[in-house]
């Protein structure tokens, strides 16, 4: 299981709630992991236009308010694709038998159903709604 979009939202959580920019070494203590990793987040996110951060200067910047900020957006910049591909279909299914012949096309459908649903879902949240459920939790 790929973890970068859950690494993803927390360190943008990260950035746009602390009140001075924030380093890498510094969100890598919170997600717990290393900072390289947390780099690498970073520069597909700096790459996407959401954050930005140099080298030699400390900390990364938030360059969309969060309630602009779409969970599909995060997640298409840190997946590197347009659209979210959840679920594979194994290769080679023989055609003499008549579910290998008809699985491919029975399953195409109903996952590109399935990963629509994700999309449109992830469209409908904002970074700014993580921060609220956070914010909740704590009271």
């Amino acid at each position: 299981m790929d973890m970068k979009f859950s690494v993803a939202v927390h360190v943008l959580i990260l950035i746009s709630e602390s009140p001075t920019p924030i380093n890498s070494d510094q969100m890598a203590i919170s997600v717990g992991t290393n900072a390289s990793y947390v780099r690498k987040i970073l520069g597909l996110l700096k790459k996407a236009g959401i954050v930005d951060g140099h080298r030699g200067i400390s900390g990364y910047t938030m360059l969309l308010p969060p309630e602009q900020l779409t969970l599909l957006r995060i997640y298409q910049a840190v997946m590197e694709q347009p659209n979210p591909h959840l679920l594979d279909i194994h290769q080679n299914s023989s055609d003499r038998c008549v579910v290998g012949r008809y699985i491919r096309p029975v399953l195409s459908g109903m996952f590109s159903c399935v990963e629509d649903a994700f999309a449109r879902s992830l469209a409908e949240k904002t970074l700014a709604d993580c921060i609220a459920g956070i914010q909740n939790r704590m009271h």
